[in-house]
């Protein structure tokens, strides 16, 4: 049953197409993700979906008879409300009943109509449960933790102010919600608790998150927008990379066979020039449409980080004793740490208990109360901040880096200008002589990465760096900063990114002290008994945690044995008929019916092959 469904749909800025006749649908049930690089338009779409854009051409409609509730990246309220009032200004049904009823109920005498109306609209509060609508509100709110319902939501954080948003649209519970970065500027308790209220309802969902733990456990489906188009996959985003990496190479292989029929049929085309006029026009239409498919651009843009590292004396940073507070209100006391060379350090705390406050100490932004630091002459930092740097709307995006160096220095000691420098960083040419007011967010965020790492720092600190970021460039700085010599702080509600860079913590639990933690985040949620590890999680064993014993072990069972064995001569089969297939779609032999045979039996056996390999894994782990 289609809940929405998408026509045709095309928009553009300008010269600048974001894609073009796209095409899809969602069914009840399905929660998908949308991704796609930095300024492929997902947030555009999903404007466009809520009615805050105009596409330039198709259709779209929502089923008749569903509620849909949108959450934007910023939300707006009015000047003066608070949290109860914000939430209960959104335009809902169940919103319009309770509003409509409080209003009839003030009224000392009604007339006939007045109470008529009002009968049925008890009838309607009884039948959609809003008695207790208001301890629903506030239960909400306690989860996503706004305690004060009271509070001015112009005097909140843009956290605060996100997760008001997001209880306005939870208390309503939408048939179809629709989230565009849910998970930026929460804490990681709330991201956890939002992770598994959004898996366990009853509900169709459709988000942009960059959060690929909050992703996988969540999501049933992917969408991607890739070169203008849109493509549609099922199951997790491992499963997700491994069916785009397919779809691509059946794709290369397509323009492969695609060239190769087009120089017969280019032969055809100047072989009788004066009879143009009477070839059979199926063939010329056919020829441009092969023309077309055989020019189809395959090339892949990624950012390519290359900086030089300056080199790090025998001191890096000392801090002794250090302390500091606001208003009586002690943040943190007596807090001693070395750093060392390669520390790759997690911080992790609720919002207001020292965060950001900690790493404006270390950079030398603001002085401790107390204690002090002793910093290495040759360290230098770069801070990659978590408020996005205001631009000069007038200034151009390679105006913005000259204003720093022409040139810039990469590892292997060449040179490179600041334009050759911002192609890296997948800023083309054209984009370069943009005024920055036209960057999308998530570009903003990349042209502040670069203007971080063109210093070449030797000490990096990260706030919330996977913000507004694509997953693609964020594989890329994981792979960076994995190959990072230098010393790596991080503050991050992005549990997969954390696990996968941090070897220690700092946690902030609101007790004035700093505690140390060795292990990376889920060690550090295992040893709390809290959050289970997932066979999904990538995380280092702790240094803690004790070797299972070889008695513990489970053994497998007859049955698991066979099937071991079935698969191991299974997978070499499956392997030769998927060479076989791709010689085949290589050879540019066979005609298109033959092509479109092929191309879906190896994606079939692309599907076994993975299973069966997942399979013997299991397997192979009970055995070991």
């Amino acid at each position: 049953m289609n809940y929405l469904s998408v026509e045709n749909i095309t928009k553009s800025f300008g010269e600048r197409v974001l894609f073009e006749n796209i095409s899809f649908g969602l069914e009840q049930g399905e929660k998908v993700a949308l991704v796609g690089i930095n300024g492929s338009g997902k947030s555009t779409l999903l404007k466009i979906l809520m009615g805050e854009e105009t596409p330039d051409s198709g259709n779209l409609s929502f089923r008749n008879d569903i509620k849909v509730g949108f959450l934007s990246q910023n939300p707006q309220f009015e000047v003066g409300q608070n949290a109860m009032q914000a939430i209960f200004s959104s335009d809902h049904e169940s919103l319009n009943i309770i509003k409509e009823y409080e209003k009839l109920a003030t009224i000392p005498e009604m007339n006939n109509k007045e109470q008529a109306r009002f009968q049925d609209l008890m009838e309607k509060m009884e039948a959609h449960q809003l008695w207790d609508y208001e301890s629903q509100v506030q239960q909400i709110l306690g989860q996503l933790g706004i305690d004060s319902i009271t509070q001015s939501v112009e005097n909140m954080s843009g956290g605060q102010k996100k997760r008001v948003a997001l209880a306005a649209q939870l208390i309503v519970k939408p048939d179809f919600l629709i989230l565009d970065e849910p998970t930026n500027h929460l804490d990681i308790n709330i991201i956890e608790w939002l992770e598994n209220y959004l898996a366990t309802q009853n509900m169709t969902l459709l988000m942009v998150t960059h959060d690929r733990y909050f992703l996988d456990r969540v999501c049933n489906g992917i969408l991607e927008i890739d070169r203008q188009q849109i493509f549609k996959y099922k199951g997790n985003y491992e499963a997700f990379l491994v069916k785009k990496e397919e779809r691509e190479s059946i794709e290369k292989l397509e323009v492969d066979k695609a060239k190769n029929l087009m120089k017969k049929e280019q032969e055809w085309m100047r072989r009788m020039p004066k009879a143009r006029g009477t070839k059979a026009k199926y063939r010329v239409d056919a020829f441009q449409e092969l023309k077309e498919k055989a020019s189809k651009n395959l090339k892949k843009d990624q950012v390519e980080l290359e900086i030089s590292q300056k080199r790090m004396g025998g001191k890096i940073l000392e801090l002794k004793g250090v302390s500091i507070g606001f208003d009586e209100k002690k943040l943190f006391e007596n807090f001693s740490y070395t750093f060392k060379k390669g520390d790759r350090i997690g911080i992790v705390g609720k919002n207001g208990t020292g965060k950001s406050t900690f790493l404006n100490i270390v950079t030398g932004k603001i002085k401790p109360d107390a204690g002090k630091l002793d910093l290495g002459v040759n360290t230098e930092f770069g801070y990659y901040k978590q408020q996005e740097i205001q631009f000069d709307n007038n200034k151009k995006v390679i105006e913005v880096v000259l204003e720093i160096a022409e040139h810039f220095t990469l590892p292997d000691g060449s040179e490179i200008s600041a334009s050759q420098f911002l192609n890296k960083f997948l800023f083309p040419p054209k984009q370069q002589h943009d005024f920055v007011h036209k960057l999308s967010g998530g570009e903003k965020r990349r042209l502040q990465l670069l203007l971080v790492l063109i210093k070449n720092p030797n000490f990096l600190i990260l706030d919330e760096p996977t913000n507004d970021l694509d997953l693609q460039t964020l594989s890329i700085l994981e792979d960076f900063l994995d190959r990072f010599q230098g010393c790596l702080i991080i503050v991050s509600h992005d549990r997969y990114f954390m696990d996968n860079l941090t070897e220690q913590l700092f946690l902030f639990e609101g007790d004035n002290q700093i505690k140390i933690f060795n292990g990376n985040y889920t060690d550090y949620r295992s040893t709390k008994n809290q959050t289970p590890k997932t066979k999904s999680d990538k995380s280092k064993e702790s240094v803690n945690k004790e070797k299972p014993k070889a008695e513990d072990k489970q053994k497998l069972s007859y049955k698991e044995k066979r099937e071991l064995e079935s698969i191991d001569s299974e997978i070499p089969k499956l392997n030769k008929q998927k060479e076989e297939l791709e010689a085949k779609l290589a050879s540019g032999e066979g005609d298109a019916v033959d092509f479109t045979k092929w191309g879906k039996e190896l994606s079939s056996i692309n599907e076994k092959l993975e299973e069966l390999e997942m399979r013997w894994l299991e397997l192979s782990e009970l055995e070991s």
